[in-house]
Order: structure tokens, then C-alpha cells, then sequence
């Protein structure tokens, strides 16, 4: 084990510690530490993608800000590669090598290191998950392979990516909505609090049909929970009328996918509920806010 931690890395040694995780000290220090020939330009036409990136759908419009960004200030980090039998296959900097080809470059500057598939893995994992503003699908299918790889548990996770507990379990839980729901979430059809409240059906069916009239109709949060409880519970009610939500429903969904907790929002007061202190101080961290010890 102590063998595999040092090829590991500074950065990837921290999934076998309590360390939080910081992708961008792990590739500077990967940069820092690279020996004058494990940096070089190298061909894009000889890169492949890395077979394990957890994303599947690129933001046109955030690629070509990038490429515009790269044409004007050139490649500020170099991407991560390993030496493959025909060229080089990436392991780290897909959305860099993709905006570089946009913006016309022949060549990028790369780091060639001899990675093996479980560190490519790791390593695309941890990148998307800090850097690249995932979908909700792509983010939990990437803390779910994180968890199985190491035997981790949600509150693990948590703390080493600097989310909230409730945060990492709302999420995973995306990952037993049908594909057709998922495939709304991943369009941005349907929003994380959407699809968070939709997963706690169980018939898929009927997730699909309410998942269909949330795109159709436009229904708030809330009266997608209320229609779940009602669901969920022996006594059935009539479907909740869609605007009939307070004037804040908007502002409570969208701080509560941010902070992972529930937030009630009334005239001029803003309420966080919390747990414990542990919860407390994860909520502050979220909202970047600092208390003086």
C-alpha cells in the first residue's frame, strides 16, 4: 500500500488520508516535481481522450470562451498525458485540449507521466469533480466510482471534497432515477432539486411522467415534493396547482442546492436549519464564510 501511495503522488495520496483533496496543488506540484523531459509540445492529433473521463457532454458556448482565452493569453497549464503505442493518451486537461483545437494550436505543452488505468482514473475523477462544473448525473456517477474504488463512505467523500454530508447523499441518490429522467437532468432540462425530489419515488413510470411534466409545464420544486409525499403516502391527493408555491420557492431551491440543506425563506428572514456544529461549520465553509476562533 505504501508503495502504491508514493507513485501515487502528493495529490492522489490524499484519498488514503483524511486530507481534503486540491486538485490544482496536486498539478502544480506534478509540474514542479517533472523532469525536463516529461514536459514537452506535443502533437493534439496525437492525443486520444482518457477512456475513464466521468464527463460526456461539453459546453459549446464554455469552450469557445476558452479557445477565445487561449488565442489571447496561450495555454497557461500544460494537460496531462501518458506515452500510449500510438501517441499519447490524456489523463488530465480534456477541456483544455479541446478548446486548444478550437482555437486552431497545433501542439500543446503536456506532462508525460507513466500512469497506470486505476491512477487515469483517479486522477479525471478528482479533475472534473473540483474543476469542470459537471451535471449532477456526471458528478455523482464520479463520487459513486470514487466511493466503490475505495471503500469510502459518504461522509468521507464529504470532507474530502468540501461538500456538506446531505449534499453527497442527495446526489448519489440521482443515480436511481430511470435513464430517461437522467437524460433530462444531464440537458438541464431538469434541475438538481427537480430531480432530487423525483428520486424519492419508486415507480419509475411515474417518475418518467412527472420528470415529462416538469419540462412540459414548468411545475416548481415544491409541488414536485408535495406530489412525492402525497405518492409515497396511502391517502392520494389531487395534484398541486403549479404556482402554488410562496414568492421565495425560487430562492429556497436555488440556496438549497448550493448549501445541501433545506432553507425557508419569509418576509425579510432567511432560516438554515443545522444538526450539529460539525453540519454548522460545513454550512459557513460553503458560504465562504470565515469565524474567527
Amino acid at each position: 500500500m505504501e508503495t502504491k501511495r508514493k507513485a501515487l503522488g502528493k495529490g492522489l495520496e490524499q484519498l488514503f488520508t483524511n486530507e481534503r483533496i486540491d486538485f490544482d496543488n496536486f498539478e502544480k506540484g506534478l509540474v514542479e516535481e517533472s523532469r525536463p523531459n516529461e514536459i514537452k509540445e506535443i502533437k493534439l492529433s496525437e492525443i486520444r481522450s482518457n477512456p475513464y473521463q466521468p464527463r460526456k457532454i461539453f459546453d459549446d458556448e464554455s469552450l469557445q470562451e476558452l479557445a477565445d482565452s487561449i488565442k489571447e493569453h496561450g495555454v497557461v497549464q500544460p494537460v496531462i498525458v501518458k506515452k500510449s503505442i500510438k501517441g499519447y493518451e490524456l489523463v488530465a486537461g480534456e477541456r483544455r485540449t479541446r478548446a486548444c483545437r478550437i482555437a486552431g494550436l497545433k501542439t500543446v505543452p503536456a506532462v508525460i507521466k507513466d500512469f497506470n488505468d486505476q491512477e487515469m482514473m483517479e486522477i479525471a475523477l478528482i479533475e472534473n469533480i473540483q474543476r469542470e462544473n459537471l451535471n449532477p448525473i456526471e458528478e455523482a456517477m464520479a463520487y459513486d466510482a470514487i466511493i466503490h474504488s475505495y471503500n469510502l463512505t459518504q461522509e468521507d467523500v464529504a470532507k474530502k471534497f468540501g461538500k456538506s454530508r446531505t449534499y453527497i447523499t442527495n446526489l448519489l441518490g440521482l443515480l436511481k432515477l430511470p435513464e430517461e429522467t437522467r437524460k433530462y437532468v444531464e440537458e438541464k432540462k431538469l434541475s438538481m432539486s427537480h430531480a432530487r425530489a423525483l428520486s424519492k419515488l419508486e415507480d419509475k413510470d411515474e417518475i418518467n411522467r412527472l420528470a415529462a411534466k416538469i419540462v412540459d409545464e414548468g411545475l416548481n420544486v415544491r409541488a414536485i415534493e408535495n406530489i412525492a409525499r402525497d405518492i409515497n403516502s396511502p391517502k392520494k391527493l389531487t395534484l398541486p396547482h403549479k404556482n402554488v408555491n410562496s414568492k421565495y420557492s425560487i430562492y429556497e431551491d436555488i440556496m438549497r442546492e448550493k448549501i445541501g440543506t433545506k432553507v425557508k425563506i419569509t418576509n425579510k428572514k432567511i432560516e438554515i436549519p443545522f444538526s450539529s456544529a460539525k453540519e454548522l461549520e460545513k454550512i459557513l465553509e460553503i458560504l465562504k464564510i470565515e469565524v474567527d476562533n
